[in-house]
């Protein structure tokens, strides 16, 4: 008995190549099944669960507080010093996050990949929606500073989201970049460490931006970290920290990273199979 015609799936070739940007939402339930599954197993058989969430920031915050606060008395602005810190160390701790989870995201799903056939930027997506529940969690801490120091922000605090997405861009950028370049270098395991270690010290985490002496602070500004840090402290009270002219330095920045990543993916992907 023949089959049913209906039953019958037909794969042109670059059938998939010219449908790729509408099966992104064609496999959103992958998606958030994926980001789920991560989620899940980022905090399975831990002692304090999402609590570590908390910790993290907490902890890197109340170093920076001491060391630069106390010890260097480093001016902060209008803001007292631990929301300061607080509202940099949140988008920062996010990126780090981001960028850690979506380079490994490839090959921790090397036999997902080897297998069945969906967009793979899902994978990397999906890590840094992972990172974006962290970052909501952990906001808690900032709430609480605010609560502590009677800081109450101004009408800035409604473009937050503005920020955080551009936050996300941020981090998507790199992340495909250097998750393709994982497939085929897996030195880059060894190599993001070092970048995020290395980047929590070149990005105004525990010093604002006016620090920097300006004829340095065009240049600073594009790591693309630099806009995104000034805008969280500039939605919560910080008004003269945010530079429109650095603000746009890092903003391009974080574009032509994006643009990047997302074509050397896309250039690298009908390879992965193959390659991982």
């Amino acid at each position: 008995m023949p089959p049913d015609p209906k039953t019958i799936l037909v794969i042109e070739a670059g059938r998939t190549e010219a449908h790729y940007w509408r099966d992104l939402w064609r496999y959103r339930e992958l998606f958030a099944f994926l980001a789920w599954r991560d989620i899940l197993v980022r905090y399975k058989q831990t002692v304090i669960g999402i609590a570590w969430a908390l910790l993290r920031p907490l902890l890197t915050m109340l170093i920076f507080t001491v060391i630069f606060g106390k010890v260097a008395k480093l001016d902060s602005g209008p803001l007292p010093y631990a929301i300061l810190v607080g509202a940099a160390m949140l988008p920062w701790q996010f990126f780090a996050n981001a960028l850690t989870e979506s380079s490994q995201s490839l090959v921790s799903n090397s036999n997902l990949i080897s297998k069945v056939y969906f967009p793979r930027l899902i994978l990397p997506a999906s890590a840094v929606v992972v990172s974006l529940v962290d970052f909501v969690i952990s906001f808690a801490i900032l709430a609480g500073l605010m609560v502590w120091y009677q800081h109450i922000p101004g009408w800035q605090v409604f473009a937050l989201p503005a920020f955080v997405v551009l936050a996300i861009l941020a981090a998507l950028g790199p992340g495909l970049l250097i998750t393709a370049l994982n497939v085929k270098y897996r030195d880059f395991r060894y190599i993001i460490p070092f970048i995020v270690q290395f980047g929590l010290f070149i990005s105004p985490v525990g010093f604002r931006t006016s620090l920097i002496p300006e004829q340095w602070r065009l240049l600073y500004s594009l790591n693309p970290m630099v806009g995104v840090i000034d805008g969280f402290r500039w939605c919560f009270g910080d008004e003269s920290g945010l530079s429109t002219t650095g603000f746009f330095c890092s903003l391009a920045t974080s574009g032509l990273l994006l643009i990047v990543g997302v074509r050397y993916f896309r250039r690298m992907e009908r390879r992965f199979a193959d390659i991982i």
